[in-house]
């Protein structure tokens, strides 16, 4: 075993966390443009004209610059990941983000843990403020059932103002500390660890702080109660707001480091005692040779800080009160011990009121003064700087960088520098403690160290790891003098990270039983997302050349480049293959080096076999206490399986052929069916084949049922002398069972044989079942093409079920037999219906045929009759599951091949959710599905052919023989605009029509009716724009017979996907006062204009439908649901048709007064009306009853109307009608203007305006008359003729008529200028003259009319006047008029 760097976790999204913290980082492309098109009208010229107008220069230096920032980004972060793995940040400047891990599927299949973004934001609380350092520091938890996890994590950060923030996991502040005033430079944490030996003295922990020129240090337990009450407080304040708790104090040191320059990093070394030598040493060097020496040696704590002058400075602080070594230190440091002591932390910020906190923050907090500390020596080296320091898991030794590359190894305890390595320049560093596996010793002849026995104490060992960035390596090497064990090429990108702590909380109590799961050092690859850590095993600690073990580790290493050779030798390959394996000496290796030669998929099988049994073969001449078990138990289970490997592969070479024909009858007689089932089996399993166009991939090896030694090596395991299967995925159970059965179903292996080697080799009969079922089901293709193959298969199963341990001899008989139940299962779990069919048709017949053998047996023993009676009743209820099972799978084989089928216009333009391929069904899927899952495979499968409503209704009749061209009439109804193309219907209408007659209750027409219109509206709200789907949703909710379905139906699709639009655009429209833009539309309604005009016209539909349907809704009873025989133990969600039946009956006044709406959004979009405010036309009542329950009672406007509300509705319905004729004559114009608004071309838009006028007390005579005028207006005069009869009051008609007569005239006499007409005008009588020049022609619409229809208008108004009228002159004198007109 060598190191190893493994990716233990990933990034779910980094990109968004570095858009975040690098802004001008994020990538603009088009794709970016697109996810929101409402916020930019013309994304496409702006982004594609932006790029075309764009001149890079120098494109190939800009290029390789952005894309190493892009990469290199984290450098500038500031990083820190918790001990355990739980949380991450990521912060620049003055934003920070939080990572969680979460549990995800790879793409691989597999589940691993990836960070994602939990909380982001802005961590600066002052201006101009940066983030320098921060820590992730896990808090234990302090209950007795904790399973060694941390309780929470809390997240301090440093900043550049002298601030020290602690926040929660989701960016709450719970704790702001101002210790200095200078900005912080460094935080580093200490927490408990076990001493490895009594003599090393116990560590506290603390939370160091480095600045400038000081050093705090806060004492972990104080900070881990403090930190305790600040997140009870937190919590409390949110759940009641008002209570206020003082959390307790931090308790802290501050020291001022003196004599140094400048201070880059520091490491705590934590509390020292110096040997009575050291202690002797250190005052002979300060005190001279008169210097005092108490007996007691002081405690100190150790500091060691990098900067320069001094390069390295060391720093010793006494501790507690006890007195100095020397007295004339001690007079010295008296007056510094007093500043020193703990005391209470000032500057809590986060407790107070905003009023106190706004005063707190304008006026720091009181600064306490710093005890001066001096250093005591260092490694002076003028040019040389330091940048940073990291100290060993152990404090024996810190790994220190400089700006000159180098990697400087010290020792803590005597300060000198004892190595150094060169060319690391920007180096990161960190460090591995490995304890020794006791269970990993091997004694070593003449060794009687404790050391060498798996019962002495475990070894540690140290390793430092080094990360090059500007090389892109990762080095990890033996520490102190020792090599290097591994080197990594990881990228330059990298960041390297090492806590050096482990959970804040713990004692010697707590940590011994506690066992967390933390990491000692990774590295973070933003290149590809990942985290990854180092695994070093302890050997490589052991340094010593002659080491056995070393020595096997070389062998290992030569054995895995043989075995990468490109042309090896086949002579001497196995030869040499043996002799470095016998020369390995620990079995644990030598187990390696043959799981790696087994491996192997260059090896032949010979080769394998034979070096196995060599092995074996001298494992077993050697001494009995010098073999390992463990290993002689491998080599035998792999001998044992290569064995079986071999027997197989001869079993499957032998030309093994059966001559026995095979015709239909025997067919019959095997599978218990007389010659009419056995057709109707063929029938359903042909059309199934030809309607089964599923692309299936072959591989030759699975073609052929060959495998290789190394993939059934792998497959395959002993357990405790037994041969199981591993838990391989489905394609390798499959591979593997079609290297057993594949040819013994192709009749081209024996049956007897196979079984009898299989079973000899330990395989279970409920294994080999399974292979086979797996095989035979997953073959489906070649199976259906070979008819043969079910006669094997029936003999295999026979075998099979004859072997013991298959069925059990005591089983209860009244009882079902597991066996049958095994095979039952994967029937119902397999998707391939047509196999799964023919498998279960070949299970009855054989558990029929065992059953009446035992039968037979049992009454030649005993006669009984009870005896008999038993049997008969285990038969019936074994066989009546088995018939359950084949009406299942029938039903679910004619289902699936509907399902198949295809039937589409030619070039019908199917869309995105139509084009998706349908899932495959089961009888468990369908089992599963509830009462309604087989309607709603149909349904899909209708959405995705677009299939009317009509032909459901024609398939679901008898065809006429007379009449073949029924179903063709309903589907060409369904496309009109390829009505006059041949439409393809194939088998659907008779496969319908089959799908009926099997499912008649689970595809009755009102169900499949309700739940087409379902998926349709479901597949509409995936994508609005789509308005065709709304359209044939409506379509098939008319189509439902029954009102109650009608309105449960109708009630669901408003509440769950339409009112909340209709609502949006009711708010919208009557905000801009008229149509909305696109651009408003997709924002506001999320659809575009034209799908938004098609959505208000379905809600108009399906409201209309709902009023239609609770008209009739107590003339019929409620339908009755039923099941089928077969399917009556479905189980699942409720189906569409229960929730609609549930639904409460609608208030018929309240869905009207939404229709009345409905209408007036829908002509003000489809005319694209201006000056409209929908709601403006209705007074509070309406409006506080819109949008409410359907089904509830609402205050609804009663009585008369405010004439100012029924003066601005009938201007509304004015304008509808004229828009409305104007539309039509611009239609009749210009035909293809409306092509594309199919939708509306039935709806009669004055009809509806009169009707509206009823509702909204506007007077209807009103309407019509205006509906005349606007015809004439635009030279209708047939339609306006026939328009005349329903209007009440003709003698107001008549005089509105009169002027448009009037406007008609002054537009032939005025504006045309003709001598002849300039004559006839000057005989005209004064009074008509006058009258003509005063009307205004630009009033008229069209008008190019025919003076003789002008001559019939007159007429009309002439019939429609009474004589007494004050106009009746003048419409005589007109009529003179245009006679004259007429004869020019």
């Amino acid at each position: 075993m060598a190191c190893s760097i493994v990716q233990f976790c990933s990034f779910q999204d980094l990109q968004s966390a570095r858009d975040f913290l690098f802004p001008q980082l994020r990538e603009e492309t088009p794709g970016a443009l697109r996810r929101d098109p409402s916020k930019t009208s013309n994304w496409e010229d702006d982004s594609w004209g932006a790029w075309e107008e764009t001149e890079p220069q120098e494109p190939e230096e800009e290029g390789n610059t952005s894309k190493t920032q892009k990469n290199s980004w984290l450098q500038e972060c500031v990083l820190s990941l918790s001990p355990t793995s739980d949380l991450m940040v990521i912060a620049r400047e003055q934003k920070a983000a939080f990572l969680v891990p979460k549990w995800k599927h790879s793409d691989k299949g597999k589940e691993e843990m990836q960070f994602a973004v939990g909380w982001s934001g802005s961590v600066s609380a002052e201006e101009g403020e940066y983030v320098t350092s921060a820590l992730c520091i896990p808090l234990a938890s302090q209950k007795r059932s904790s399973t060694g996890r941390p309780d929470w994590t809390c997240i301090v950060v440093g900043f550049t103002s002298g601030y020290v923030r602690f926040y929660t996991e989701s960016g709450v502040l719970l704790l702001a500390q101002l210790l200095n005033e200078d900005k912080v430079l460094q935080l580093k944490c200490r927490t408990y660890e076990i001493p490895r030996h009594p003599g090393v003295t116990e560590q506290n922990e603390e939370l160091s702080i480095l600045y400038p020129a000081a050093i705090v240090t806060i004492d972990g337990f104080s900070l881990f109660q403090s930190l305790r009450a600040c997140r009870n407080q937190v919590a409390k304040a949110a759940a009641s707001g008002n209570e206020n708790i003082q959390p307790p104090p931090l308790a802290y040191k501050k020291w001022g480091l003196q004599d140094v320059d400048t201070i880059i990093d520091h490491a705590s070394i934590g509390i020292m005692t110096l040997s009575p030598f050291d202690q002797m040493k250190t005052a002979s060097n300060i005190g001279g040779f008169n210097a005092a020496i108490k007996n007691s040696p002081p405690a100190m704590s150790q500091y060691i800080t990098v900067g320069s002058s001094p390069f390295t400075g060391f720093f010793y602080a006494l501790e507690g009160s006890t007195q100095p070594l020397l007295s004339h230190v001690a007079l010295a440091v008296a007056s510094k011990l007093t500043s020193a002591l703990f005391s209470a932390a000032s500057g809590w910020l986060g407790w107070k009121s905003k009023h106190e906190e706004e005063s707190v923050q304008k006026q720091k907090p009181k600064m306490e003064p710093a005890t001066p500390l001096a250093v005591r020596f260092g490694l002076p080296d003028s040019r040389r700087h330091g940048e940073s320091i990291c100290l060993s898991p152990c404090n024996t030794l810190a790994a220190v960088t400089d700006d000159f590359g180098r990697v400087i190894l010290l020792d803590v305890a005597r300060g000198i520098a004892i190595r150094m390595w060169k060319g690391y320049r920007d180096a990161q560093v960190g460090w591995i403690q490995i304890v020794e596996d006791l269970h990993e010793r091997v004694p070593e002849k003449g060794d009687f160290s404790p050391f060498g026995s798996t019962q002495g104490p475990s070894r540690v060992a140290q390793f430092l790891v080094i990360y090059a960035p500007r090389r892109g390596i990762l080095e990890v090497w033996n520490t102190q003098q020792g090599p290097r064990v591994g080197a990594f090429n990881v990228g330059k990108h990298c960041r390297l990270l090492y806590p050096g702590y482990k959970i804040m909380g713990l004692n010697n109590v707590t940590s011994q039983t506690w066992q967390p799961q933390t990491y000692q050092i990774c590295l973070v690859d933003p290149v590809s997302a990942s985290v990854k850590a180092v695994n070093v095993p302890f050997h490589l600690a052991l340094s010593d050349k002659k080491s056995e073990r070393a020595k096997d580790l070389h062998l290992v290493k030569k054995l895995a480049a043989l075995l990468r050779a490109k042309s090896p030798r086949l002579d001497s390959f196995e030869a040499e293959i043996k002799e470095l394996i016998l020369d390995i000496k620990y079995p644990a290796t030598k187990k390696q080096a043959l799981e790696s030669i087994l491996a192997s998929d260059r090896l032949s099988f010979s080769c394998l076999r034979n070096v196995t049994q060599t092995l074996m073969d001298t494992l077993k001449n050697q001494e009995l206490e010098s073999v390992d078990e463990g290993l002689l138990q491998f080599c035998a289970n792999k001998l044992k399986l290569l064995h079986l490997y071999e027997s197989v592969c001869q079993l499957n070479t032998l030309d093994f052929h059966s001559d026995t024909p095979f015709s239909d009858n025997d067919l019959a007689v095997l599978l218990r069916l007389d010659d009419k089932e056995l057709l109707k089996l063929r029938a359903l399993l042909e059309k199934y084949k030809q309607e089964n166009t599923k692309a299936t991939v072959r591989f030759s090896e699975d073609a052929d049922g060959v495998l290789p030694v190394k993939t059934f090596l792998e497959y395959l395991e002993y357990e405790k002398d037994a041969l199981s299967i591993r838990k391989i995925n489905e394609e390798e159970f499959v591979a593997l069972g079609s290297f057993f059965f594949w040819k013994c179903l192709h009749g081209e292996s024996s049956t007897e044989d196979m079984c009898r080697t299989l079973e000899s080799a330990g395989l279970s009969p409920q294994q080999l079942l399974s292979l086979l079922l797996s095989v035979w089901l997953s073959k489906e293709k070649d199976i259906l093409d070979k008819p043969q193959s079910v006669c094997c298969l029936h003999t295999m199963l026979s075998l099979l079920s004859k072997m013991k341990v298959a069925m059990d001899e005591t089983w209860d008989s009244q009882s079902v037999s597991p066996w049958w139940q095994q095979m039952r299962m994967a029937c119902i779990q397999s998707e391939n219906n047509g196999a799964a069919l023919l498998s279960a048709h070949v299970g009855h017949s054989v558990a029929a045929q065992m059953s009446s053998s035992a039968t037979d047996k049992k009454m030649v023993l005993d006669a009984d009759a009870e005896a008999l009676t038993d049997s008969w009743e285990a038969l019936s209820l074994d066989t009546e599951y088995w018939k359950l099972l084949l009406r299942q799978l029938e039903d679910c084989l004619i289902l699936q091949t509907l399902l198949h089928s295809k039937a589409s216009p030619p070039d019908a333009k199917a869309s995105s959710p139509q084009s998706e391929p349908l899932p495959r069904l089961s009888v468990k899927k369908l089992l599963e599905g509830g009462k309604g899952g087989i309607a709603d495979s149909v349904a899909k499968w209708i959405f995705k052919q677009d299939l009317s409503p009509e032909l459901l209704k024609c398939a679901k009749k008898e065809r006429d023989v007379e009449n073949p061209d029924e179903p063709r009439e309903g589907i060409a109804r369904s496309f009109p605009e390829v009505s006059e193309v041949e439409i393809d219907l194939g088998a659907v209408p008779d496969l319908l029509h089959l799908a009926y007659e099997q499912f008649p209750c689970s595809l009755e027409l009102d169900v499949l009716h309700a739940h087409c219109c379902w998926e349709y509206v479901v597949q509409w709200n995936k994508d609005p724009e789509e308005a065709r789907f709304l359209v044939r949703s409506i379509e098939h909710l008319k189509h439902i017979l029954n009102p109650h379905i009608q309105n449960g139906i109708a009630l669901m699709m408003w509440n769950t996907f339409l009112v909340k639009r209709f609502s949006a655009a009711t708010y919208l429209m009557d905000k801009v006062g008229k149509s909305p833009k696109d651009r408003l539309c997709r924002r506001d309604v999320g659809m575009s204009d034209t799908a938004l005009t098609s959505f208000l016209g379905s809600c108009l539909d399906l409201l209309q439908t709902s009023l239609e349907a609770d008209i009739s809704r107590d003339e019929v009873q409620v339908p009755v649901l039923d099941t089928e025989d077969a399917w009556l133990s479905v189980e699942g969600p409720i189906s569409i048709v229960e929730l609609a039946l549930e639904q409460k009956p609608i208030h018929y006044p309240l869905v009207a007064h939404h229709s009345i709406l409905c209408s007036i959004l829908f002509a003000s979009m489809r005319f694209s009306l201006k000056s409209v405010k929908p709601l403006a036309l209705f007074d509070s009542k309406g409006k506080n009853a819109f949008f409410k329950d359907l089904t509830s009672i609402q205050l609804l406007p009663s009585g008369e109307m405010d004439p100012n509300f029924i003066s601005v509705r009938q201007q509304f319905l004015l304008k509808v009608v004229s828009a409305a004729v104007q539309a039509q004559h611009s239609k009749d114009k210009d035909p293809s203007a409306e092509a594309a608004n199919t939708h509306w071309k039935d709806l009669n838009w004055p009809v509806l305006a009169v009707d509206l006028a009823h509702h909204l007390q506007v007077s209807e005579d009103v309407i019509r008359r205006h509906y005349v005028g606007e015809l004439y207006s635009h030279g209708a005069d047939l339609l306006g003729e026939e328009a005349i009869f329903q209007v009440q009051d003709k003698e107001v008609l008549a005089s509105q008529l009169l002027v448009l007569t009037g406007q008609r005239l002054a537009h032939a006499l005025f504006h045309t200028q003709t001598k002849e007409g300039m004559e006839l005008l000057a005989r005209l009588p004064p009074t008509l003259c006058t009258w003509l020049k005063a009307m205004n022609p630009q009033d008229l619409q069209n008008t190019g009319v025919p003076i003789a229809a002008t001559a019939k208008l007159v007429h009309k108004v002439m019939e429609l006047l009474p004589e007494k009228h004050g106009q009746y002159s003048l419409a005589l004198h007109l009529i003179d008029a245009v006679e004259a007109m007429a004869t020019l």
